[in-house]
């Protein structure tokens, strides 16, 4: 991506100049985040009430298709994005999208499912992986927490507020069809916006590699995958970090409706724990976003990832709804306070010219956490139990931020 004085021109970076694409990209992940939150109540549950799965390795394996595909997807988002362009992508992610709720809302057997949630796996990488880039974009390099802040608020305020809403629907109605409703506003509008209104922002990155002290970097994509997988410690660091943030993320996804089912709490019930924690998350990333500029990323991630263990551990040791509730309020918590801080470190570490390349390499990990975290903690649920499962990611998460501590730093930002 070569800068032209053209390009420079015409554009200007800040998040004031760029204000109604910038809200227009909020409502686009709202939708995204939506297409995920229809998940997080039901889904579980059909396969254990609807198609009688008694292994939970079985009823997460929908998780792990969705965390494979999605990873796979996050890892050639960046090299679309260069080549193609940003929009083009998120439409792209949008098509592949838009069967999902039909395919779940049908499904006869629970490869169904399974499929839909691959699908689903494309859209989140290629639609949520472009808002997020496209922010970035949009602001430049002295807002980059704050739009990062902003996107992760609008896509987990949707996840969080659709999990309730189909725990509230599925409770009076049943978990189908009707919850999965949703769904289907949700790919229409998501895809119409996106196709009609949206526009490509290859432009504000040009502007800024023209501004930028040091000159555009021509890197082959298996370098930048190894820096940021490796070589680089900011890079690993944040890597590994987000990679252990999904895997409980996965296992939460999961585990969490089945284990609280055990105890006998309602579908309704459920939900609210389901939606506390992701809706917590999305509100508190518009200050915590922010305060990773201000503050520098280190702190909030090491912190984050602390809070979330203390979360875990918690609600694997206790028996009643309000520890639970408590649980994922923390939870919540300590995820705000690490999402947003480990997309605008990995934006520090990276050239804007290969910036959208290490960001997919991050997303690659940290999504892949879903696969690894749903499967690991359902082989430990069916072998010791689902407390077992809950409390082992738990001291995992702990460690992820021991390893933040010693290996991160705050300098080298761009």
């Amino acid at each position: 991506m070569t800068p032209t004085p053209e390009a420079a021109a015409i554009v200007r970076l800040g998040l004031k100049e760029n204000w109604p694409q910038f809200a227009l990209l909020l409502l686009v992940n709202a939708f995204v985040g939506g297409m995920v939150g229809l998940e997080r109540t039901v889904v579980p549950l059909i396969g254990a009430d609807e198609f009688h799965l008694a292994s939970t390795t079985l009823i997460v394996s929908f998780i792990v298709s969705f965390g494979v595909v999605k990873a796979c997807a996050n890892l050639v988002s960046g090299h679309l994005a260069d080549q193609w362009g940003r929009k083009r992508v998120l439409v792209l992610g949008w098509i592949v999208g838009l069967p999902v709720p039909f395919m779940l809302i049908a499904a006869p057997t629970w490869e169904w499912v399974i499929a839909a949630n691959a699908l689903l796996g494309i859209n989140q990488g290629f639609a949520w992986s472009m808002t997020v880039i496209m922010k970035i974009d949009l602001v430049g390099p002295k807002s980059r927490g704050l739009a990062v802040g902003l996107n992760e608020f609008a896509g987990y305020l949707a996840v969080g507020v659709t999990a309730f809403l189909t725990g509230y629907i599925a409770q009076r109605y049943g978990l189908r069809p009707a919850p999965l409703y949703l769904g289907v506003a949700y790919a229409l509008l998501g895809s119409a916006l996106s196709i009609l209104v949206v526009r490509d922002t290859r432009h504000h990155v040009r502007a800024e590699i023209a501004e930028h002290a040091q000159a555009a970097e021509t890197m082959e994509f298996k370098h930048i995958f190894m820096l940021t997988s490796f070589r680089d410690r900011n890079l690993f660091a944040a890597s590994q970090a987000g990679l252990v943030n999904n895997l409980n993320d996965g296992m939460s996804w999961g585990i969490f409706p089945l284990f609280f089912a055990t105890f006998g709490l309602g579908v309704e019930s459920i939900g609210i724990l389901k939606a506390v924690y992701p809706a917590t998350w999305g509100i508190l990333q518009v200050l915590t976003g922010p305060l990773s500029d201000r503050w520098g990323r280190k702190g909030l991630i090491v912190g984050g990832m602390w809070v979330q263990a203390a979360a875990l551990l918690l609600t694997a040791v206790t028996t009643t709804f309000g520890y639970w509730l408590i649980g994922s309020l923390l939870l919540g918590i300590g995820t705000a306070m690490v999402y947003p801080s480990l997309i605008a470190a990995v934006s520090d570490a990276s050239h804007p010219s290969w910036r959208a390349r290490s960001l997919s390499v991050y997303r690659f990990w940290r999504d892949l956490g879903y696969a690894i975290g749903a499967l690991s903690a359902g082989i430990i649920a069916d072998l010791l139990g689902m407390s077992w499962a809950i409390g082992t990611i738990g001291v995992l998460t702990f460690i992820s931020g021991g390893v933040v501590m010693l290996s991160m730093s705050e300098a080298g930002h761009n």
